[in-house]
């Protein structure tokens, strides 16, 4: 994301950007480090979302298949809680 002063990135920029997420959180996804994976992979889905549809076309499928549907049951709403049955 960019720092305060700098203008929000649009185009070619805000579209490497959200790969970069996309692919950062995926390698701390890999790393079982998944707090961070969490707030990046929300970062990235953030910055998608103000994509306009040739932008997301330009996107590669992989990525886009990860960050939708592939995280969306490690992190989406219907997962299980962290720390809940747990054994002993």
């Amino acid at each position: 994301m960019p720092a305060n002063n700098e203008q929000p990135l649009t185009g070619a920029a805000l579209i490497k950007e959200v790969c970069r997420r996309i692919r950062l959180a995926r390698s701390r996804w890999k790393d079982h480090n998944n707090a961070a994976c969490r707030g990046e992979r929300e970062k990235a889905l953030a910055l998608y979302e103000t994509l306009t549809e040739a932008q997301k076309d330009q996107i590669p499928q992989e990525l886009r298949v990860w960050l939708r549907f592939r995280s969306e049951k490690y992190f989406g709403p219907g997962r299980t809680p962290p720390g809940k049955g747990r054994r002993r």
